[in-house]
């Protein structure tokens, strides 16, 4: 019976393949006449670029995910992580340096881990510091403000420490109780699968695994990318441009500017760089660290895998830790 379900379900997702090849290359939409509002037209073409522009990271993502499942064993993760639950977090920091993930991709790889043995506020840190701290984000900043010491060494710098003290907090909040969601299938039968699982090919084994989880994924991020663009056509952006100026006003509107676009850390900082006449600097430091930790499309993603609660926490948390180091910042260094 399980079996059958499976194959329905490939069968129908290869269908859909199939429709949209199909209509990709001859349906010749321009041909087609429909009196659609500019603005709805709009919100196709953001909410296109938001899915186009994170799928290659999902992909990422999931892999990794699948490769961590496959060969990576709860002893291993066990056996090189620190005993002390605080010695943990300044390794965890550090492995975010060298990790090329953005902010959907990286879910799916703590949620692996987790799984595995890591305690949760390790996953945390990784979690809100992998895709700020990782190469491909500094190149794009680099560039993106053409060097500007300020901006790079403050993004860099502010990530670094906050990924470190939200981990801090989440470890104090939850002292690393168990806060996933395991689904039915993975509670009664996760016994029955390892047998099986450990009689395949790895290899195989591991494309099985990322593509379920890619399509499990791909919903919420269709879900995400929809609302966010809807508020990026929708919101008069006027009324963030007054407030561009205030110290105090324009970290917090910039934060909830970053939450609402949903960009990849890897493209933000050519965004922010655009508003630069406009908000002030510590603003857009804002834009750039809040926005990679914790956006309207990841959040959906973290409320399908992690608990209500555990969510709420986080977010309040991110928020809260970010705008203050944003002010203190400002106080001290522009």
């Amino acid at each position: 019976m399980r079996k059958s379900s499976s194959l329905l379900k490939d069968l129908i997702g290869l269908a859909l393949i199939g429709v949209f090849l199909y209509l990709f290359f001859f349906i010749d939409f321009k041909e087609i006449s429909l009196d659609i509002p500019s603005s709805w037209l709009n919100v196709n073409t953001i909410f296109l670029s938001i899915v186009i522009e994170a799928i290659p990271f999902i992909l990422l993502g999931v892999f990794a995910s699948a490769l961590i499942q496959t060969f990576v064993s709860e002893e291993k993760i066990k056996k090189y992580l620190p005993k002390s639950p605080i010695g943990a977090i300044i390794p965890a920091a550090l492995l975010g340096v060298i990790l090329p993930i953005c902010e959907c991709a990286i879910i799916p790889v703590v949620r692996r881990l987790i799984k595995k043995g890591m305690p949760l506020h390790v996953g945390v840190v990784l979690l809100v510091g992998a895709p700020i701290l990782n190469p491909v984000v500094v190149a794009s900043t680099y560039f993106a403000f053409n060097g500007d010491p300020t901006i790079l060494y403050g993004r860099f710098g502010l990530a670094f420490i906050l990924c470190m003290v939200i981990g801090f907090l989440m470890l104090l909040l939850f002292d690393n109780k168990n806060q996933l969601r395991w689904s039915k299938s993975e509670l009664v039968g996760r016994q029955e699968m390892e047998e099986p699982a450990l009689q395949q090919n790895k290899w195989k084994a591991t494309f099985y695994h990322a593509s379920d989880e890619f399509f499990d994924m791909g919903k919420y991020l269709i879900a995400g990318a929809f609302i966010a663009s809807l508020f990026q056509t929708f919101l008069d952006r006027n009324v963030l441009m007054a407030l561009g100026q205030n110290e105090v006003l324009s970290p917090a509107v910039m934060m909830a500017f970053a939450f609402v676009l949903s960009l990849c850390s890897e493209a933000d900082a050519f965004v922010a760089a655009s508003f630069g006449s406009t908000f002030t600097v510590g603003s857009l430091l804002a834009f750039m660290v809040y926005g990679p930790m914790l956006d309207l499309k990841n959040t959906f993603m973290l409320f399908a895998y992690f608990r209500t609660k555990f969510v709420l926490v986080f977010m309040a948390v991110v928020t809260i830790v970010v705008f203050a180091a944003i002010l203190i910042f400002q106080q001290l260094v522009l």
